[in-house]
């Protein structure tokens, strides 16, 4: 069977001529900064400090990775952050589910005020100072706790879940299976989270890396050092490298510390991004899914 193959024409192939040449410019544009980081961390500090990196690692070196796991509190870091990234994600995906399907649902009644409060709280919040001092009261200061109830909910989230159920999840079924005697927690374990795997792959993917990122609520709440999280160790190994004025009077010590502490910059960015860059291919395919469906449509 014969196959009709159309024809360019010669606009098309400019066109198309011109597209590639200007998306190879913008992935060298985004591309080069992840390089450079990349190959200085593997580089020395003689040629970071001099500027001589531009491409590939100039005089390979791991001095940035050994000053980094040469603290014992990085591997303590990094089973908090895991602790914290795990249990704050699990619980984030199960309170968004709760709250989105009822809000999806049209014989819901009162929806659209429930649905009011929760914007309301995207617009107003009560401040750092008041919130601590609600952390506080619940004697949560010091805890793991503090680092997962806070965050517990995005509303932002809720509003793109809701949307995917209402848009993805016909009224039809549940009307069918409530035929079948089917309530609406089994409806909702049994066919409608089976059916939403993109949005909540997504949704996952947003709130693990908000908590693998997370330092701030960690330097506020947190003062016990084998409760930080990989963020906050890594914070306080930078500062201990920093340049103070009782190293100024030997240049020698000073240059080396300084040194140290550009390439640690490279090594630090690595070490915190890898895990994500990992997991991220896996769960790519359900991330443009579900967030063309989830914040396009309806």
């Amino acid at each position: 069977m014969s196959r009709t193959v159309m024809k360019e024409s010669g606009g098309d192939r400019w066109f198309n001529v011109a597209n590639t040449l200007l998306l190879t410019l913008v992935l060298i544009i985004v591309a080069y900064p992840l390089v450079y980081v990349v190959s200085a961390s593997f580089s020395s500090t003689y040629a970071v400090m001099s500027g001589k990196v531009w491409l590939w690692p100039v005089e390979p070196s791991l001095e940035g990775y050994k000053a980094i796991f040469k603290n014992n509190n990085v591997l303590t870091g990094f089973a908090n952050t895991f602790l914290y990234t795990a249990a704050g994600t699990l619980l984030n995906v199960i309170m968004t589910i709760l709250a989105a399907y009822p809000l999806s649902r049209r014989d819901f009644r009162g929806r659209a005020g429930f649905m009011l409060l929760l914007v309301f709280t995207m617009m107003f919040n009560g401040g750092l100072i008041p919130t601590y001092l609600l952390v506080k009261e619940l004697s949560m200061l010091d805890t793991i706790w503090s680092l997962i109830v806070p965050t517990a909910l995005s509303v932002w989230n809720v509003i793109i879940m809701r949307t995917y159920f209402q848009t993805t999840i016909p009224h039809e079924l549940l009307e069918a299976s409530q035929l079948d005697g089917c309530n609406d927690f089994r409806f909702l374990l049994r066919i409608v989270l089976p059916l939403s795997g993109p949005i909540v792959a997504v949704i996952a993917l947003f709130y693990g890396v908000g908590h693998w990122n997370q330092y701030f609520n960690a330097m506020i709440y947190l003062k016990n050092p084998d409760l930080y999280p990989l963020q906050l160790v890594l914070r306080d190994i930078l500062i201990q490298n920093e340049v103070n004025i009782e190293m100024l009077g030997d240049a020698k010590t000073a240059a080396a510390r300084q040194g140290l502490r550009e390439l640690l910059k490279y090594s630090l960015i690595v070490v915190t991004s890898v895990p994500l860059l990992i997991v991220y291919p896996f769960v790519q395919k359900f991330f443009v899914k579900g967030v063309m469906i989830g914040s396009i449509k309806g």
